[in-house]
């Protein structure tokens, strides 16, 4: 009982401005793009040096010289428009992007991030996402609710390497919506099926409540 990686992207999509200037981390949040509402457009940047790329081309279509910072094959919206990787980071760190989406190994209630080395053994690649973190206007994570062994993702602290401090706002996962304000998790949104119990069995940190909690509800993607 949980929500596919295409319902959350879904999810995550709906809370996206129109004329909205985004970065999508690489993988799993690159799923967002598919899922604009209609009548939106956001505007889509990647590090390696492009702005308002498309949708990905048909199979057999794909141009090699056009790819994201994913190294996948996108196209090009009208206006679309090319630059130097410096220039792409001065964008980011300049506070020009309004949101950037990334995927998690753990969140913690004060707003923690750590996406990019799962500890001694992993593979350093922090790559640009300790600047869109701290450059972006807004920073969201969608993940599943747990770990592949059923260990808690939203934690107290984060036990492992930071990529960023203090940094989400908003967690789309699995089962819930949740904010972080005030240095905790404020439960917005959760699968109508599951107890706050049963929610809170699987949160590593305590989960408020403020308000109505809303029925997290999305279609087959």
């Amino acid at each position: 009982m949980k929500l596919s990686n295409n319902q959350i992207a879904w999810r995550a999509a709906q809370d996206i401005e129109d004329g909205s200037y985004v970065n999508l981390g690489i993988g799993f949040p690159e799923k967002v793009a598919q899922f604009q509402p209609a009548g939106r457009q956001a505007i889509f940047h990647t590090e390696n040096g492009i702005l308002n790329f498309g949708e990905s081309p048909a199979a057999g279509a794909e141009d090699w010289d056009l790819i994201n910072a994913g190294k996948r094959a996108v196209t090009l919206n009208p206006g679309a428009a090319f630059f130097h990787h410096a220039d792409s980071f001065a964008m980011v760190r300049g506070g020009h992007l309004d949101v950037a989406i990334l995927g998690a190994y753990e969140v913690a209630e004060n707003g923690d991030l750590a996406n990019w080395s799962t500890g001694p053994k992993g593979v350093p690649a922090v790559g640009g996402a300790m600047d869109l973190v701290h450059g972006a206007k807004r920073v969201a994570v969608i993940t599943d609710h747990v770990t592949k062994d059923g260990r808690p993702k939203l934690l107290e602290r984060c036990a492992l390497p930071l990529t960023g401090v203090g940094c989400v706002t908003r967690v789309y996962t699995s089962l819930a919506v949740i904010d972080i304000e005030g240095g905790r998790f404020v439960l917005r949104e959760k699968l109508a099926g599951m107890s706050f119990d049963e929610l809170q069995a699987v949160t590593g940190a305590t989960l408020h409540v403020v308000g109505e909690v809303a029925d997290l509800i999305v279609p087959e993607v």
